[in-house]
């Protein structure tokens, strides 16, 4: 597969680096690893917004901008590479307003749309639980129908963004007799209803990005309810697809990439461990496009996705091996490739296990593409 972006695609990347020109000469951001993660900045989500870059694959009707999955990769590709502060909207734009378009009603879709596609909206996803982490069939929050609505009690784990968030879209259990992968439905949850708590969890750092989110007795309205009732496996199961084959699995150090080009100089062996670096990450997002491309074609992406996954975010900690290994070699700390190298440390473990494991993402391989 041999990439080339149309007319319409390149004057698409030549608008956002003018864009991201224009914003790092006026110092509105600076670039850091996991930006999609941890650099948070509602005006800033808002500025692209206005730019119709927030929704790009959305439908026209609903206020989209009606262009592919493989237009939204060459855009974000920009943004990522650039390190701005992506993640007010990410998570919504992603995959939240996507399984709002394929499940929610037509009063859902016009209560929760316009205030994504404005960069109003935070989403946060509430899948992990403390004993059901990878495993979301063992989901144990719980939903009960209350009158017209639902009394949900629980606890998430690992939730990304909880304090900044609007609303968090959460994976419950309303059977619980039925089979662990039945019985499990969708909700969007304002965040600052009654009984909802958060609690920071901070990282070695001290940096706050994760938290845990409790649920005591939290009252929702019927209509928060995202699509079929007991319908919530297959419908995250799809979503996922799209969670895990984004540009984002490989370019969440690529601050500290640009560094390693930027050191690797005449020394040999650099160049060599440099080149081989740079071939995988072609050979990533090629996988990456690919799953864009069956998006594109109609379909979730379910294990073009998962292998997209398992290839980058194996390439990403590779990446911060080799720049340890550089940096241990001159003796240079927490100061080399200015300071990204410390903070892609702290974070590269978690590459291969947020929107699901290497373990796991090899066995949806096996199963779906191989037929194992």
């Amino acid at each position: 597969m041999k990439l080339t972006f149309t007319d319409e695609q390149q004057a698409l990347r030549a608008e956002v680096a003018a864009f991201l020109d224009e914003e790092r000469a006026a110092g509105t951001f600076t670039p850091r690893v996991d930006n999609w993660i941890t650099g948070f900045d509602r005006d800033f989500s808002q500025k692209l917004a206005a730019r119709g870059w927030i929704g790009l694959t959305w439908p026209v009707k609903y206020g989209g901008g009606g262009r592919s999955y493989v237009d939204r990769l060459a855009m974000t590709e920009l943004l990522l590479a650039a390190g701005a502060p992506l993640a007010s909207h990410w998570m919504a734009d992603r995959q939240m307003g996507p399984s709002i378009l394929a499940h929610g009603t037509e009063a859902q879709k016009e209560r929760y749309l316009p205030e994504i596609l404005a960069g109003e909206a935070t989403y946060c996803i509430g899948m992990s639980e403390p004993d059901a982490g990878s495993d979301l069939a063992g989901v144990r929050s719980r939903a009960v129908r209350d009158g017209s609505g639902w009394r949900i009690t629980g606890h998430k784990i690992w939730t990304s963004l909880a304090q900044h968030s609007d609303y968090i879209y959460l994976l419950a259990r309303t059977d619980p007799e039925a089979e662990r992968h039945a019985g499990l439905s969708e909700f969007i949850v304002p965040l600052r209803s009654e009984g909802v708590t958060i609690s920071p969890i901070n990282d070695m750092s001290g940096a706050h990005h994760f938290n845990e989110v409790f649920f005591d007795e939290v009252f929702v309205d019927g209509d928060t309810l995202m699509g079929a009732e007991g319908n919530g496996w297959r419908q995250i199961t799809g979503q996922l697809g799209y969670e895990r084959s984004g540009l984002e699995r490989v370019m969440s150090a690529w601050a500290l990439f640009d560094g390693l080009r930027a050191e690797a100089g005449e020394n040999e062996r650099r160049r060599e461990e440099l080149g081989g670096l740079e071939a995988a990450v072609r050979v990533a997002r090629l996988l990456i496009f690919r799953a864009a491309a069956v998006a594109d074609a109609g379909r979730p992406p379910d294990h073009e996705a998962a292998m997209a996954k398992v290839f980058a975010t194996d390439i990403e900690q590779k990446m911060v091996e080799v720049a340890s290994q550089w940096a241990g070699r001159a003796g240079r700390t927490g100061e080399a490739f200015g300071g990204h190298l410390l903070a892609a440390w702290q974070v590269a473990p978690s590459f291969s296990i947020r929107g699901g494991t290497n373990e796991v993402l090899r066995g949806i391989i096996a199963r779906r593409a191989l037929g194992l």
